[in-house]
């Protein structure tokens, strides 16, 4: 079911609308793949930068989600699951952290490295800057809560409108900002051993990262807020996690933190559903 056509009720694609990929935006099809390889791996695989650019918008269209299933709930929360609530909140906020702390200790200097180039991601670090601290105070008041029935929703929105902006506005650039750097002139050859090896380690250490942060909160969090039919459904098939890994994570998220993924944006099978707690 697709909520936007199906209820009256908000799904996740507001306030932050979601960030077209470059991949999908471009519709360049990889000359370098064999003939014989499937439509839509063919899609799929760029060069470096595009393909790292679109994973990344993955990434933040998933955080994005998040973000908009935790502001259009919020005002509804009562206290009889602002318990799970809050435990999804603090799940986003490690979630966004993380990647954070992986971009500015890992993905920006191996790439700087790569590029010879120390001045690409001078902006990005100055958008870190200044959403960080509203996010810090997002999880402030959330841990710092005596107990989770003195939740108050339009409290947490106040904090959430502090970082909004900035928040939103580094999300979309740094995708354009990743994609930009096909056109360096130390981008390794389209095509290449270089390429496809600088490829592989990149997408290692993106999905290292979303492992180390939680195999069970951060992970799920992800995939339960990862929409499956975006794009024409180009996406179905990725993070290349095999099918059964997937559901046996999932499984063992929804037993640890079973209250928690009612709040999500989509279901098990990353299917866009109605949101748990909003206004009739």
């Amino acid at each position: 079911m697709d909520p936007s056509t199906n209820s009256a009720k908000p799904w996740a694609d507001t306030p932050l609308a979601l960030i077209p990929t470059p991949i999908f935006l471009t519709k360049k099809v990889n000359p370098y793949l064999p003939i014989s390889t499937s439509p839509q791996t063919h899609y799929l695989q760029h060069d470096l930068f595009t393909s790292g650019a679109s994973h990344m918008c993955m990434v933040h269209n998933s955080i994005f989600r998040g973000y908009n299933s935790i502001y259009h709930q919020a005002p509804h929360i009562t206290s009889a699951n602002a318990a799970d609530f809050i435990g999804y909140c603090l799940t986003w906020h490690k979630f966004l952290k993380s990647h954070a702390d992986n971009e500015d200790n890992s993905l920006f200097p191996r790439t700087e490295e790569l590029l010879d180039d120390k001045t690409i991601f001078e902006e990005s670090h100055k958008e870190h800057d200044a959403f960080i601290p509203g996010v810090a105070k997002f999880h402030e008041y959330l841990v710092n809560l005596k107990s989770p029935s003195e939740f108050e929703g339009t409290k947490l929105l106040e904090i959430m409108a502090t970082f909004q902006e900035p928040f939103e506005a580094h999300m979309r650039s740094e995708v354009s900002t990743i994609a930009a750097l096909a056109q360096h002139p130390k981008t390794p050859k389209e095509g290449s051993e270089e390429e496809r090896t600088t490829q592989a380690a990149f997408d290692t250490r993106e999905g290292n990262a979303i492992l180390k942060a939680g195999v069970t909160d951060v992970l799920p969090f992800f995939l339960f807020n990862f929409d499956s039919e975006f794009e024409d459904g180009i996406w179905r098939d990725w993070p290349p996690i095999p099918g059964p890994v997937r559901w046996g994570l999932m499984g063992v998220a929804r037993v640890m933190h079973s209250g928690w993924w009612k709040f999500a944006s989509c279901d098990a099978g990353r299917r866009r559903k109605e949101l748990y707690a909003v206004g009739e």
